[in-house]
């Protein structure tokens, strides 16, 4: 990046939905098309289209399984493409005999740009093998970009502190479950410390409701947040543009 850069980041806000992956995909289009234009890149929280967890209390979401060239990514980048949008989008990702709870970027041409796999699935994931791709960074729009899913926020700044320093926004997809929401600081924490935007996408209330849903949130580089949904809520979209100096080296 050799001169200043903006990207309008939006957080699509699903609310908690078990297996309705049609129906996830059609809500995801119907809001494409009311905020038609008005971003850049849009985020999804973490296993939106399957859900995260059934109303009946069961986290096995490896029957939803599927590889990277199956009917979910396949129909997210038509979306893409049809809305000429980035997509950061959650797929139960089957590999031979394993299953991870990965995330999907999308360029606005529909051609898959980033791949990760959540490298430390939380205890009830007990279907979901830790990812094995490390932390990787792509770039989009002369923007680095990198991800962690959910848990491995407790993780990330020891495990990928290079990555993080070198990166100029981190995707952070959540399914968040906690009584006392710590994510507003820790995330507030890392961005400070790495100087890092941040766009966490989580679930929204729904079937079931439990603590931690809503209030998804875009941090600024120096932990300010810019735009957030407010907690407790449930389908809901917020935005803000993000600007990017150039990076220390770079020529302006």
């Amino acid at each position: 990046m050799t001169a200043a850069c903006s990207l309008t980041v939006a957080l699509a806000q699903y609310p908690a939905r078990y297996n309705d992956v049609p129906g996830a995909l059609g809500w995801l289009e119907g809001l494409l098309e009311q905020h038609r234009d008005e971003a850049d890149l849009v985020l999804l929280p973490e296993a939106a289209f399957t859900g995260y967890v059934s109303p009946q209390g069961d986290f096995d979401l490896s029957p939803f399984a599927e590889p990277l060239d199956g009917f979910t990514a396949r129909a997210c980048a038509n979306i893409a493409r049809r809305y000429q949008v980035a997509l950061g989008v959650p797929l139960i990702e089957r590999d031979g005999h394993r299953c991870y709870n990965s995330l999907l970027l999308f360029n606005r041409d529909g051609e898959r740009l980033g791949h990760w796999r959540k490298r430390h699935p939380w205890m009830p994931e007990t279907w979901a093998t830790p990812g094995n791709l490390g932390t990787p960074m792509v770039e989009l729009d002369g923007i680095r970009i990198t991800a962690a899913l959910c848990f491995d926020l407790h993780f990330i700044a020891d495990e990928a502190a290079d990555v993080l320093s070198a990166a100029d926004l981190l995707l952070f997809p959540s399914a968040w479950v906690e009584e006392e929401d710590s994510r507003p600081v820790r995330l507030r924490d890392l961005a400070e410390q790495f100087q890092l935007a941040i766009a966490n996408a989580n679930w929204g209330a729904g079937r079931p409701r439990v603590p931690g849903q809503g209030h998804s949130m875009i941090l600024g580089s120096d932990g300010d947040e810019l735009a957030a949904t407010p907690p407790h809520s449930a389908a809901a979209w917020c935005q803000a543009t993000l600007t990017f100096p150039p990076r220390s080296g770079d020529t302006p």
